[in-house]
């Protein structure tokens, strides 16, 4: 048995790795580690999920499933999540008999963005000023001028809300109370609306002895809340706003005891100054160009830190630009389509990676292309002429 909060002792290739959770990072996951030489179990619902279809064993359950949970355990030398919302009860429960990583104590605070902006707070790391909502009853003793200091801003319920679900723009107290109350008084976070310049994420990876290695700074854009665009290196940060985020996301991992790949989003202001937006203790999107364009990608990064093998260089060989594909892309209106993959493939920069997911909507994560070249120049102007070819709308 190997407590969750073990160093971890090298498992090498030929052991069984597990994966909780059935997505396109499952998936990527899957094809990394196999090319290292081990095998993956993947414990997801889905019958037809991503990660499900390539992995070495499906095992088709809840995440709360005890004994599909067991059997997942008792299987795998470690076992990682692909998204922070797998409870992270089922990750304590997973700890009892393998190597969890990144552990249920890490997951659970991002799971939480009440925890989540106490515990950045308190690693020294700012945060944009906002107010906890815990309840009605809370809402009710909060005096008007305390709300007021974070308006205009953002309500977000503190659980369960990512690419911009759960999430509701406000302007005065009296759509504070409105909106709150549409969320049907879950606690939420008011937070200010910062004068935001720009985006971005750091992307870490942190073994169990401790040694970190952190990938170049990516530089994000959103539509509708959803990641639409990355660039990396970022164009618009000055060498000591990388360092300055860098030291910010390694502090926040040092902190939690992290074991694993860990992004950190930042907002950088129009003054110059960052603060911390939120935390992924998983793979992330605006990673997935370090797959065509580092040494080591990221998903290769998290078997060798939940194995304990040396982390791998992050060196960054190509500049890059990488775009989001929703299941947009398969429409015209309302007509269906197929996407122009020829054209796309004619391109010299770009690399395509589909999730295989057999039915595109509106909105869902569907794939996503990497532009490398010579310069970042030539990799943004690629990502943009697609980016026109498939009816992408960007910032």
């Amino acid at each position: 048995m190997n407590p969750h909060n073990s160093p971890v002792s090298p498992i090498l290739p030929g052991a069984w790795l597990g994966m909780v959770g059935g997505g396109q990072l499952g998936r990527m996951f899957c094809f990394a580690a196999q090319s290292m030489g081990y095998r993956v179990a993947v414990l997801d619902p889905d019958e037809a999920s991503p990660a499900g279809a390539v992995a070495d064993r499906h095992i088709r359950a809840a995440y709360d499933d005890k004994t599909a949970l067991t059997e997942l355990g008792r299987l795998c030398a470690a076992v990682s999540t692909e998204f922070e919302n797998v409870p992270a009860a089922s990750l304590e429960f997973l700890a009892n008999c393998t190597f969890v990583s990144p552990a249920a104590s890490c997951v659970a605070i991002a799971q939480d963005r009440v925890a989540e902006k106490r515990f950045i707070c308190d690693a020294g790391v700012p945060v944009a000023p906002h107010v906890v909502i815990e309840s009605p009853q809370a809402l009710a003793a909060i005096p008007d001028e305390k709300i007021a200091a974070v308006l205009p801003g953002i309500l977000k319920t503190a659980r369960l809300g990512y690419d911009g679900k759960g999430q509701i723009g406000v302007r005065n107290v009296d759509e504070v109370r409105t909106a709150y109350a549409s969320l049907s008084g879950v606690p939420c976070v008011l937070e200010k609306r910062m004068p935001l310049k720009f985006e971005v994420s750091v992307l870490i990876a942190r073994g169990g002895d401790g040694k970190s290695a952190v990938f170049p700074l990516a530089q994000n854009s959103h539509v509708n809340g959803i990641l639409a665009k990355t660039v990396v290196p970022a164009p618009d940060a000055s060498a000591s706003l990388v360092a300055q985020a860098q030291d910010a996301a390694l502090t926040i991992a040092a902190k939690l005891g992290y074991i694993g790949v860990l992004c950190v989003e930042f907002f950088i202001l129009e003054d110059g100054s960052l603060i911390a937006n939120e935390m992924a203790p998983r793979p992330h999107n605006s990673g997935h160009y370090t797959v065509d364009a580092c040494a080591t990608s990221q998903f290769e990064q998290q078997v060798r830190a939940m194995t304990g093998m040396p982390l791998g260089d992050t060196r960054q060989h190509s500049p890059a630009a990488m775009l989001n594909l929703l299941g947009d892309v398969w429409f015209d209106g309302k007509k269906s389509r197929t996407p122009p993959w020829t054209d796309v493939a004619a391109m010299p920069a770009a690399r395509l990676h589909l999730y295989g997911k057999e039915q595109a909507r509106a909105g869902r994560k569907m794939g996503h292309i990497n532009f490398t070249a010579a310069t970042l120049e030539e990799a943004r102007t690629a990502a943009r002429d697609c980016a026109r070819m498939l009816h992408i709308p960007l910032d």
